[in-house]
């Protein structure tokens, strides 16, 4: 099997040593960089299996580097954890809106930082060994490819969103609470949280277009996909 490489992009000397030196115990390879410009560099140069990436960075931010790699076909689909300091809820939040898959709070524990990354990786990974799809009226998935078209033309979803949707669409009609939706698309269930499953549901509706409606919001319980 392939090791996932895993980049860590902090400026923060201490924390990306103690990240990679972690990651390559876990059995990933692990590349650090200590500021935007020279991250995003290396990153289209050889793009990695997943980024860590600190948003408070000298040159060119967090927030730059993610909405330049959501830009390029290249890296679009490169999963991103954003590293954040606790009570920066807004800038958490942007960061999911730009195109982050999950965020983790300063200060985090190297265990916590290690199921992220297993989980998002996990999801990254179609298993499915046939080929299934799903289709209503100018919406369509392929389970399979992790592929999403509306009115046949390609969406470019990212992993979490791929799945975020997925799930709706297996659980069609019922409601899943966000709780229920961060255990089986994040993989993890932590108070707090809930936010992220909003973010996403918001952005997902922003791809999706005209559909955006199947997605249907249960106020004070969760989402449910329209039957």
């Amino acid at each position: 099997m392939t090791t996932s490489t895993i980049m860590v992009v902090e400026d923060d000397e201490d924390i990306r040593q103690l990240l990679t030196y972690n990651l390559e115990a876990a059995g990933y390879k692990a590349v650090g960089a200590g500021d935007g410009g020279q991250a995003l560099a290396r990153i289209r140069r050889q793009p990695p299996d997943l980024i860590l990436l600190d948003l408070m960075l000298p040159g060119m931010d967090g927030f730059e580097i993610c909405r330049e790699l959501k830009k390029h076909p290249d890296t679009a689909k490169i999963p991103v954890i954003i590293l954040t300091a606790r009570g920066e809820e807004v800038d958490r939040i942007v960061g999911l809106e730009l195109g982050a898959d999950d965020y983790v709070v300063k200060p985090f524990s190297p265990r916590e930082i290690l199921l992220r990354v297993k989980a998002i990786l996990r999801r990254a990974s179609p298993t499915e060994p046939s080929r299934q799809t799903w289709q209503k009226d100018g919406l369509a998935l392929d389970f399979d490819a992790h592929k999403v078209e509306v009115d046949a033309e390609e969406v470019p979803l990212t992993a979490t969103e791929f799945k975020l949707l997925a799930e709706l669409i297996k659980s069609q009609g019922r409601v899943q609470t966000r709780d229920q939706l961060l255990n089986s698309v994040w993989g993890y269930e932590f108070d707090g949280y809930a936010r992220t499953v909003d973010t996403h549901v918001r952005r997902l509706r922003q791809k999706l277009g005209p559909y955006a409606r199947m997605v249907e919001t249960i106020r004070g319980v969760g989402y449910r996909f329209k039957e």
